[in-house]
């Protein structure tokens, strides 16, 4: 039995209240989703900035009447520390997701960003230690790396940093260690490695690729790829991401605290590859889907060129075992993305 098995059964009889910031948002109504489906109690808050009612009200009702009775949501923003105060009230485990991503948002417009990423963090990992609360997760990011051309990424190597979103995520790694040392708090930061699966945003100037392009595609729209394609990524699917912040939150591992881990499968994959991929799927799921050419333009500033995972240290620290790779994770959020995006 794995150590996200063994977790879940011990979520059958023990209930603990979790903080999962970001809730409206693609990775926070998964992680609340999946706490309540599991018998946890859950406290949302989102200024939905970048998050959705419609994706809470998706969660309320996959969860279904009972579980969402061990819901509650707080309308604010993170960057008001009396939010995060109250936010904190009672809670167990701190699963901190809430953010401005996007590497060129945070180029477009660093300030804004900032507000949210380092002030709005630092004010919830205040909040969390004012309210003692001693377990806070969060998520770091693999921009963290910067022009590093060491491939796998290994933690304890990083390289000079291209975005400010990356400054902001790595800003969050040395208060999380400092509050460690300082406070004795169990922080654990998430590399998070190019998530996608259901609830993702294919909307807006800043949307994930995955989602951006099957939404091109069914709407027969341009698709564009930045550079050569032969930009490399290690996709991760959302159950991935989901296990490893459960694990974060619960594990008795002190070693692990004040650490960041990378969140991936240790896999690479090009975009002409995953362009392909998209392809077949969408082929292989719409008798009348016809396949589309995509269209080069300009590298984009702020990205890294490749990126690529050691996660052995999330597997010896916390016991991670990624169950979908990208192949069986598009083959699961592709119907979702058909379903939810686009006509079909």
């Amino acid at each position: 039995m794995t150590a996200f098995e063994q977790l879940l059964e011990r979520f059958k009889t023990e209930q603990k209240m979790w903080l999962v910031t970001g809730n409206a948002g693609f990775i926070g109504s998964n992680l609340a989703e999946f706490l309540l489906s599991h018998n946890q109690k859950v406290v949302g808050v989102d200024n939905f900035s970048t998050g959705y009612q419609h994706n809470i009200d998706d969660v309320l009702a996959q969860v279904g009447e009972e579980a969402a009775k061990n819901f509650t949501f707080i309308e604010g923003d993170i960057a008001d520390f009396d939010t995060c105060a109250k936010a904190c009230e009672s809670v167990d485990i701190v699963l901190h997701q809430a953010a401005l991503g996007s590497v060129p948002r945070s180029i477009d417009d660093p300030v804004t960003s900032n507000r949210s990423n380092v002030t709005g963090f630092l004010n919830m990992l205040t909040a969390a230690k004012d309210a003692g609360i001693k377990r806070f997760v969060y998520a770091s990011s693999s921009s963290v790396y910067g022009d590093s051309p060491e491939l796998p990424k290994v933690e304890e190597r990083t390289g000079n940093l291209l975005s400010p979103y990356a400054a902001m995520k790595m800003t969050n790694e040395l208060y999380a260690g400092v509050f460690k040392r300082t406070y004795e708090m169990e922080t654990l930061g998430l590399r998070y490695f190019n998530v996608f699966g259901r609830r993702q945003d294919p909307n807006g100037a800043y949307a994930a690729v995955i989602p951006k392009w099957v939404g091109s595609l069914l709407e027969g729209e341009d698709v564009y790829i930045n550079g050569d394609g032969e930009t490399s990524r290690d996709f991760t699917y959302i159950d991935n991401v989901i296990q490893m912040n459960l694990l974060a939150g619960t594990t008795d591992n002190i070693e692990a605290f004040g650490e960041a881990f990378n969140v991936a499968v240790g896999g690479r994959n090009t975009l002409n590859e995953l362009y392909a991929l998209i392809n077949k799927e969408l082929n292989a799921h719409i008798d009348s889907f016809t396949k589309k050419e995509a269209i080069y333009r300009d590298f984009r500033a702020g990205d890294i060129r490749h990126s690529n995972a050691n996660i052995s240290k999330a597997q010896n620290f916390v016991g991670y075992a990624p169950t979908h790779d990208i192949y069986q994770g598009m083959e699961e959020a592709i119907e979702w993305y058909i379903e939810n995006i686009g006509k079909k």
